[in-house]
């Protein structure tokens, strides 16, 4: 089954768990040690991308397996085009344990719940 196929039915954006307020209410800022992950095409990640992200192709053909291979404890913040396909690697990464995990979104929604700037 494909990591589409996983968790399309997760879609939207859920609250960022992984950020914090900062205050003023309308910017939030990463916890550290958090990870930001891109789950969109590496095209489409050349073309915009927040700074600092690693990018994991969920339709890629490793991509369960380099989704399993992030630290089970670790803080994640996923994002791609729409949020589907960053809900796809949420739903996986949660069946695998991992419990500090959030959808953002879309890249312009991660950029702005996270503070993070768009990169080419």
């Amino acid at each position: 089954m494909s990591m589409l196929g996983i968790g399309l039915a997760l879609a939207g954006t859920v609250a960022l768990a992984a950020c914090a307020p900062s205050g003023d209410g309308e910017t939030a800022t990463l916890e550290t040690g958090t990870v930001v992950i891109d789950v969109r095409t590496p095209a489409e990640f050349a073309g915009g991308h927040l700074e600092g992200a690693l990018n994991i192709d969920v339709q890629s053909p490793d991509a369960t397996q380099q989704l399993a291979d992030l630290d089970p404890d670790g803080s994640y913040v996923l994002y791609c085009r729409s949020g589907n396909r960053a809900g796809a690697a949420l739903d996986f990464l949660q069946a695998q344990g991992f419990d500090d995990v959030v959808n953002a979104g879309s890249v312009q929604e991660a950029a702005d719940e996270t503070g993070l700037a768009i990169v080419d």
